[in-house]
């Protein structure tokens, strides 16, 4: 489902404290970028407060293949894009880069749907299926 522009761009300042001792971005702090990206485009599109029942929506499996270091820049941009809607759920993309298009990293998380009361999977619901694959088509139409 990826398509050239992104279903949602994040722009990131950046710490000094993101850096490790070889002066570049630590690995483990591009994941906290990626849930940043990740936080953001969920909260602002989907505002619903899951009641108990309702499902949560959590990272199944995350990685990430690193292209370059990432020296600290004031801001860092993370593109997201949908990759596949399953039943029960969702593979999100993202492109770390900077504001010249220069690529650091690529990453993939897979998200799973969660009952929030028994903690077992359950199948996306009509409304954020459907929420989703409007975003994705809104964006392949650009």
């Amino acid at each position: 489902m990826e398509t050239t522009e992104p279903l949602y761009r994040v722009g990131i300042e950046m710490r000094f404290r993101d850096l490790d001792a070889y002066g570049h971005v630590n690995n483990a702090v591009v994941f906290n970028y990626l849930e940043v990206a990740r936080v953001r485009f969920l909260g602002e599109q989907f505002t619903v407060e899951p009641q108990d029942g309702e499902p949560l929506y959590l990272v199944k499996r995350a990685e990430c293949e690193y292209k370059r270091p990432i020296p600290l820049l004031d801001r860092i941009y993370v593109d997201l894009h949908l990759e596949e809607l399953r039943s029960s759920s969702f593979r999100l993309s993202y492109r770390i880069c900077d504001r010249d298009g220069t690529e650091y990293a690529h990453a993939e998380t897979v998200m799973v749907t969660v009952n929030s009361s028994s903690g077992r999977p359950t199948r996306l619901p009509d409304w954020l299926r459907d929420r989703l694959t409007a975003l994705d088509q809104e964006m392949e139409a650009k």
